[in-house]
């Protein structure tokens, strides 16, 4: 088999793991029909290709963190370089390279608004070849790149793994252990690490390891998602869109953009355009296919900015390589 091919198990194993990134093996070969062996080495032949991988990060329900989009202009011949210093830099969780009115797109997170003013203000502007750069701080997060769904499961795998998912879910009033931030690091580099893995890791003790995994997965302060590499999904092309809608029709135009199966970032945001939202589609003519039925059903949205993403040098902390494979390597976010 090609090493870059997909089967279709593959497929509903990465489907369910979008959904219930830390789901055991034994329970995911219960849905799926296979044996946990055989989940386990198709997990194993993707990640080491860099063909999927489960992340952690902070931010939980995004209300604990300020996010937000940096457009970033180069001077010529200068964006391989700033490349490398924002993917350097946690702060920017994400890094694209795009067509239109900018170089660069950052994904911003932040502790506060203090943080992302000396990103933007202080940090970023001396990076050599930044020539300008464009804040819109995303004041709503409607849907993220965790929330997007291959659609390789039927309705009753589906409901099975967000069954496994809400058992899972965080417990009201348990907080994380002080001392957490190592934890993180091995979560961010592989979201489905064991507490015998984070205790190897870390060099801790493996009952005290196991305690302090427990609480932090409780606490909910981490957000977990699986990620597949755009070149395999069956969806290589990604565009971002800026849009401008009055208030009143801000919930209704929500509502209508996320039943759009290709949906994989929709965010309210300060500025001139109210509304930013990323999609991955199958070909270029089918984002034309979008685009139009989007301008049919919205008729009241005005595009204010619209543009293919050509390259994904880092996706939430992880850098990937020319064809958005993982790296291996992450810098993870805050």
């Amino acid at each position: 088999m090609h090493p870059e091919v997909l089967t279709e198990l593959d497929l509903e194993l990465l489907h369910g793991l979008q959904i219930a990134p830390r789901v055991s093996w034994a329970e995911a070969a219960r849905i799926l029909g296979s044996t946990p062996a055989t989940l386990a080495a198709r997990w194993a032949r993707l990640r080491r290709e860099g063909l999927a991988w489960v992340t952690a990060h902070r931010g939980g329900d995004y209300r604990r963190v300020v996010l937000a989009l940096v457009e970033v202009d180069c001077l010529p011949g200068a964006r391989a370089d700033v490349v490398e210093a924002v993917c350097a830099d946690p702060r920017a969780a994400t890094v694209e390279e795009s067509t239109r009115g900018r170089d660069l797109l950052l994904t911003t997170i932040t502790r506060d608004l203090a943080g992302l003013t000396e990103f933007v203000l202080d940090d970023l502007g001396s990076v050599p070849g930044v020539e300008r750069q464009r804040t819109s701080v995303i004041t709503t997060m409607h849907r993220d790149g965790g929330d997007w769904r291959l659609g390789a499961l039927g309705p009753g795998q589906v409901a099975a793994f967000e069954a496994a998912a809400r058992a899972m879910r965080p417990v009201p009033g348990v907080t994380p252990p002080a001392d957490a931030g190592p934890l993180i690091e091995v979560l961010a580099a592989d979201g489905r690490a064991t507490a015998a893995d984070c205790a190897r890791a870390t060099g801790r003790n493996p009952a005290t390891v196991r305690r302090q995994l427990g609480r932090l997965l409780a606490s909910g302060v981490l957000t977990f998602r699986c990620e597949v590499a755009q070149s395999v999904s069956g969806h290589p092309v990604s565009s971002t869109w800026t849009v401008a809608v009055s208030p009143a029709d801000q919930e209704r135009t929500v509502a209508a953009l996320v039943t759009l199966p290709e949906l994989r970032m929709c965010a309210s945001i300060t500025g001139d355009a109210t509304l930013a939202f990323t999609v991955w589609t199958r070909s270029l003519a089918d984002l034309t296919r979008l685009e139009q039925l989007v301008g049919e059903r919205l008729p009241w949205l005005s595009i204010r900015d619209s543009g293919i993403n050509l390259r994904t040098p880092k996706r939430m902390g992880w850098l990937l390589d020319a064809e958005g494979r993982a790296t291996g390597k992450v810098v993870p976010p805050l």
